[in-house]
């Protein structure tokens, strides 16, 4: 990973950091076009500045004035310019603190270290940081500094015991936050696939991430049993179908991302293992009683993959792959299995590994007989609507590739009107104090306990995200929606500082989904 990549660097800079460490939440994605960080330092304060303990002692604000040369850099003496020079005369750190107080207030290191204990110890009460108050201000009074300047930097040490970072601890979540970053710039297929697979994780559920991947470029395709492991992987773009199965990729720029079975929601991986292992070694198999004999896998496991739309590869769509799975039973029915097994049990011929069809065992996707044949003859089913077909992925695995829900009530939201996400990134439309109407899917709810009671909130649509801003009032006006909502229509002002664009929420209404309940569920934290 090269160092200090200007590329990298626009990208955080523009807040596109979903997934990345330490950056994702709508507070750090807030701050980043603010801060503009363009250099390693730069994310050692971006990862300490967002934290309780600098909003309480009010160091945020002051910071990014300096920095953006709209207030001046100064420092009582040379001393202290030594200690808060690289943070522009704001302690962002425990290090400053310590330093602080042994330069300015006359600590001896034994009391510093006293002092860095009680600014550790914010997780317990009866924190005894006020102690040190009047020994600080008395020793900073005493060396000639202004009382004001005494004053603040009480309050701005008072606020580490709401906890407030080390540097040290800064600069090691800032190498991590930079290599996340760098990963999702040049490999993103790869970097969507390991978020995936180490859910559930972080701010955003695999939907936002399959998303974000396909906005930056990557093919994604879906689960299917004779391409999907039970991890997602990544395929050669210049390979298609089921033939470009797990190919070894490194290179993110020419890397598809392969859904895995993992994402299925009642599948157990040693299942979906069992299925990987018989098409590894026999190749792509054309029927579905054909891998389930083979695999030795449950009904229940065939018709969660079925549910999932997982049998594209064998011409089947999800309601033709539902009727084939009914017609298999988990229980052995000599009579009814088919003249080729006639005598052998089901259990005995799918665990054969190596059979040979000359041998009257089950070679994969030449079964021709029994129930389960997925050849010609095939039952005719009425189809159903796209949008129908979004909800059930949602109900199998928490996202689709075929459609965003939103956009199936596009025309109801506009006649509300609501308009699309994306649209707020126009000034000129709809410019600061402007009021609109968003609609979305509820991704995240944050609570922060140094916000005073303020929720924020993510909508997307198909064409974006929306934040909102809820205040308590506003909150308890109409708590069902803001609380329990999936689909929420809020209306209000739009707020923009540069590139943050929030509404400030005066009203939230929950809409309903117009055919069948949309199964999927926001991140919350409070």
């Amino acid at each position: 990973v090269p160092p200090e990549d200007p590329a990298v660097y626009d990208m955080i800079c523009a807040a596109d950091t979903i997934g990345v460490f330490q950056i994702e939440s709508r507070a750090q994605m807030s701050m980043l076009p603010r801060l503009r960080p363009r250099c390693f330092y730069d994310l050692v304060i971006e990862v300490a500045i967002v934290r309780p303990g600098p909003i309480q002692g009010r160091m945020v604000h002051p910071y990014l004035r300096r920095r953006n040369g709209e207030e001046p850099v100064t420092y009582p003496d040379e001393s202290v310019k030594e200690v808060l020079g690289r943070t522009l005369g704001v302690p962002l750190f425990q290090e400053q603190a310590m330093r602080l107080a042994m330069v300015g207030a006359g600590f001896t290191p034994d009391e510093a270290d006293q002092l860095r204990r009680a600014m550790a110890a914010w997780k317990r009460k009866g924190n005894q940081i006020e102690k040190f108050g009047k020994r600080l201000i008395d020793g900073m009074l005493k060396r000639g500094y202004p009382l004001e300047f005494a004053q603040r930097c009480f309050e701005q040490i008072k606020g580490f015991s709401d906890y407030g970072f080390p540097e040290s601890h800064a600069a090691s979540f800032a190498l991590l936050v930079y290599v996340s970053a760098w990963l999702k710039k040049h490999h993103p297929a790869a970097f969507a696939a390991a978020l995936i697979n180490s859910q559930p994780m972080g701010f955003y559920a695999p939907a936002q991430i399959v998303r974000d991947a396909q906005e930056h470029g990557v093919e994604v395709r879906p689960i299917d049993v004779n391409c999907s492991q039970w991890d997602c992987t990544l395929e050669e773009r210049r390979h298609e179908g089921i033939k470009a199965r797990r190919h070894e990729v490194e290179e993110g720029d020419g890397a598809s991302l392969r859904l895995g079975m993992r994402l299925i929601k009642g599948l157990r991986e040693d299942e979906a293992n069992a299925i990987s292992q018989v098409v590894d070694h026999y190749g792509a198999f054309t029927s579905i009683e054909s891998l389930w004999r083979t695999s030795g896998v449950r009904i229940a496991t065939v018709r969660a993959l079925a549910k999932a739309d997982a049998f594209a590869s064998m011409g089947l769509d999800r309601q033709a792959a539902l009727w084939e799975s009914r017609k298999l039973r988990d229980e052995v029915l000599p009579l009814f299995d088919g003249r080729r097994y006639q005598g052998t049990p089901p259990e005995q011929a799918r665990r054969h590994e190596g059979g040979r069809s000359d041998k009257g065992y089950l070679a994969p996707g030449e079964y021709t007989g029994g129930s389960g044949d997925s050849g010609g003859g095939r039952d005719a089913l009425p189809s159903i609507p796209e949008s129908r077909k979004v909800v059930q992925d949602y109900a199998a695995t928490g996202l689709s590739l075929k459609a965003h829900p939103i956009s199936f009530i596009r025309s109801m939201l506009e006649s509300r009107g609501a308009i699309e996400a994306r649209r707020l990134k126009d000034p000129k439309r709809y410019p600061q104090g402007a009021v609109v109407s968003v609609a979305g899917i509820v991704l995240v709810r944050q609570r922060p306990a140094t916000a005073s009671g303020i929720i924020f909130m993510t909508l997307e649509d198909e064409t974006d995200i929306a934040n909102l801003i809820i205040r308590p009032h506003i909150y308890d006006r109409f708590r069902p929606a803001a609380r329990h909502g999936v689909i929420i229509l809020a209306r209000g002002p739009v707020e923009r500082q540069g590139e943050v664009i929030h509404v400030l929420v005066n009203r939230l209404e929950s809409l309903e989904w117009p055919a069948e309940a949309l199964q999927t569920s926001s991140r919350d934290f409070h």
